[in-house]
């Protein structure tokens, strides 16, 4: 897949303003128990599955959010719609903290932050027919859409995500994967909402089923205004449809910038390893690529290292990284630069290294 074009965020001078974020985070933390007893349990530990994660989403936007499996990606995903309660942190929707909010007044916001979930196969109830999975939310908020009208409006959506308006009789096993995933995106744009969470929305899918996925995806956010966070760990298809991305290791972001800038300008070093890996179909490139190794395995995130979580696997590491968590900013030698090396890395020793081949 090619990046579709000009970025509408990020891309201009360091000086312009940026509008106000639709969605913030702050150092959002999300510790899981862990326990040991039969009749009485003690906690002797936690896994610290997001530690201190921090980014903004504009009105319009597209975050992609990308790392290996287990870093973290999938709990952001539910701590944001509110299927999970922060350790600590704060996420605030057009400024209203909502991470503490619970009752109706996360209801309400609930209307605004819908998710999309990663296996189509399982997110859908095999019980209940296309309708009424459809038309569920319009049972949770009745004031979206009388019952009246909730036939029309389901079959709306159906024809919105490319289905045909009559399938709202079929159950979800007669459905290809596919189908189903555009199923849960009709679901998640049912009450309208500003915000949709795609968590892996296409991994699951054949690659020819990918595109014609997140093609609609794109498509459906001009249409209705949509700001996504879209989470996957195919960086082809992250690059495709994001305006920024931010790269995550061990529960904490590395690296954060437009597509330009973290592709063909990294300064982190496991996004410069992350990217050594992606498959490359010239074979001349290929031969003549910057393949990067890494040693070890990645590290428990119950037992996470000191200091920089990468440096256990990093070239560069040195004492200091062992002593000291690396901010996640402008290193301080790209400050001065107005060019593309110049967005956040969490590195105390960021070096802009280009990996993948020039398009």
């Amino acid at each position: 897949m090619e990046p579709r074009g000009p970025r509408r965020f990020g891309a201009g001078p360091p000086t312009a303003r940026a509008p106000e974020p639709v969605l913030e985070v702050r150092d959002l933390v999300k510790h899981f128990p862990l326990t040991r007893g039969v009749l009485v349990r003690k906690q002797v530990g936690a896994v610290q599955a997001v530690d201190g994660v921090s980014f903004d989403l504009h009105r319009g936007e597209t975050l992609g959010i990308v790392g290996e499996s287990g870093c973290g990606k999938s709990t952001v995903a539910r701590l944001l719609v509110g299927l999970e309660r922060p350790t600590s942190g704060h996420i605030r929707y057009r400024g209203e903290d909502i991470s503490t909010l619970s009752g109706r007044a996360l209801k309400a916001v609930r209307r605004n932050i819908q998710m999309v979930f990663q296996d189509p196969y399982t997110s859908l109830n095999p019980r209940m027919t296309v309708g009424d999975i459809i038309g569920e939310p319009y049972e949770i908020h009745p004031e979206v859409a009388p019952k009246g009208a909730r036939r029309r409006k389901v079959q709306e959506l159906l024809e919105v995500v490319g289905l045909d308006p009559e399938y709202v009789n079929r159950y979800p096993h007669q459905f290809s994967g596919g189908q189903r995933q555009r199923i849960g995106i009709a679901r998640g744009l049912a009450l309208r909402p500003e915000i949709i969470v795609a968590d892996e929305p296409v991994s699951a899918l054949d690659v020819s089923v990918q595109s014609q996925v997140v093609n609609l995806l794109e498509q459906l956010q001009d249409e209705f205004d949509l700001s996504y966070v879209f989470i996957a760990h195919d960086l082809s298809v992250v690059r495709h449809i994001s305006d920024r991305i931010a790269v995550m290791y061990l529960g904490r972001l590395a690296e954060l910038g437009t597509d330009v800038q973290i592709y063909e300008h990294p300064t982190h070093p496991y996004t410069q390893a992350l990217l050594s890996a992606v498959p490359v179909p010239d074979p001349d490139a290929r031969t003549h690529r910057d393949r990067i190794l890494l040693a070890g395995d990645v590290p428990s995130p119950a037992s996470p290292p000191s200091g920089c979580r990468f440096r256990t696997r990093c070239w560069k590491a040195q004492e200091l990284c062992a002593e000291v968590v690396p901010p996640l900013e402008v290193p301080a030698e790209f400050r001065g630069t107005p060019g593309p090396a110049r967005h956040a890395s969490a590195c105390h020793f960021a070096e802009e290294r280009a990996v993948v081949p020039s398009e």
